[in-house]
């Protein structure tokens, strides 16, 4: 836990955010985003709402990125230490990113950091093109493992989350998937609570404000793209028990950090009670209309407004939430270029074990304007304007 920061305040505002949830949700449905709330151990469901509505996961995709890169490894298709090539298709994704030249290599784990913390889109393509030898090729190993693990609203296009109308998720298939992450590949888990990474002179935080925060955070991203608003996945384990709340849909990095931390602390509060799991939980509600929140999250709005990054504080006396605060001494794993010493990752060798040139290049160049009918926010979501 970091210095810095009162848990009494977090858990004071917590409780009046809980309150206050309550409040809203008593004046009408249409208020409600989807969200969940689940025990990781047991999969037991603590509180659901519109778990089944279909989403934009922005990069939250990240997740099943990371997930279909864990197998591959598992497999022997890759190592660690194995070379991720970033192409000129990787480079040229808009941002968030980490912003290396077309030809730069990677440890694998190097990139899977890079990408979980600062959400880069880049280095997600970058890892797709390498594991799966096309975006589209990795895109069919995205929705494979989605049909395999059960979660049955998905559909993937990207490994980065950058949005398609045709890229969308729930709730309720977001904590699937990360039951799966936590129980397949536990040795990875301590890349989802890192607080910052050290890139030479660059610091780079955690998107996930929870991170160092929140009593007892350990996971597990965020995602942001203008149709979806602010996503975010938390997790925190107090006393051997971990709790997972999936938040989709708020309007601000500072909300949905705070909405995280009130499904959290309502679970926290007592025992978990009731047989519903996630593996039970039936489908209701609307399934198949995705909502837009475009012009509710991102119209009118400044850079800043439209940013993962917190806020800076108005008043440093009284901040206007714990999750606005600066880490006074983050954590950081230190990251670099290079070192990748390990096996071609199989996708990227032909026939007689050579290794391919590059991949496909994007079909227009990364200096010149996005395509008719696409735009470029502030924060770099390429979206179809609608």
């Amino acid at each position: 836990m970091s210095q810095g920061i009162s848990l009494t305040f977090s858990r004071r505002l917590a409780v009046a955010g809980a309150l206050a949830a309550v409040a809203l949700t008593a004046s009408g449905p249409a208020l409600a985003n989807p969200s969940i709330l689940f025990d990781l151990g047991s999969g037991q469901v603590i509180e659901h709402e519109e778990a089944f509505k279909r989403w934009y996961p922005a990069s939250l995709s990240k997740l099943m990125t990371a997930y279909v890169a864990f197998r591959a490894l598992q497999a022997g298709e890759a190592a660690l230490d194995s070379p991720i090539k970033v192409t000129k298709h990787a480079a040229a994704e808009p941002p968030s990113k980490m912003g290396l030249k077309p030809g730069t290599v990677l440890r694998l784990d190097t990139a899977l950091k890079m990408m979980l913390v600062k959400s880069a889109n880049d280095i997600a393509m970058a890892v797709a093109e390498n594991i799966g030898g096309s975006q589209a090729a990795f895109a069919e190993r995205m929705n494979a493992e989605a049909a395999r693990l059960g979660m049955v609203g998905s559909h993937f296009v990207n490994p980065n989350g950058l949005f398609s109308p045709e890229q969308y998720t729930t709730a309720r298939d977001i904590a699937v998937l990360v039951a799966a992450l936590r129980r397949d590949f536990p040795q990875y888990a301590p890349w989802f609570s890192i607080e910052g990474l050290a890139f030479g002179k660059k610091t780079i935080p955690n998107y996930n404000l929870l991170i160092g925060r929140y009593d007892g955070a350990d996971g597990m991203k965020t995602g942001f793209v203008c149709p979806s608003g602010f996503n975010q996945v938390g997790s925190a384990t107090r006393d051997g028990r971990t709790l997972v709340a999936v938040v989709l849909g708020e309007q601000t990095a500072i909300s949905r950090a705070e909405a995280a931390a009130r499904l959290l602390d309502v679970g926290f509060a007592g025992p978990t009670k009731g047989s519903t799991t996630l593996a039970s939980l039936q489908p209701y509600g609307d399934t198949e209309t995705a909502t837009n929140l475009r012009d509710v999250v991102c119209h009118k709005k400044t850079a800043a407004e439209q940013s993962e990054a917190p806020p800076a504080k108005t008043d440093a006396e009284k901040p206007k939430s714990p999750y606005q605060q600066k880490l006074v001494h983050p954590t950081l794993v230190a990251v670099s270029i290079g070192g990748a010493t390990g096996p071609v990752p199989k996708a990227m060798l032909d026939a007689a074990g050579n290794q391919y040139a590059d991949v496909p290049v994007p079909g227009w160049r990364p200096d010149l304007p996005p395509p008719v009918g696409f735009e470029v926010s502030a924060e770099g979501d390429q979206a179809a304007k609608n």
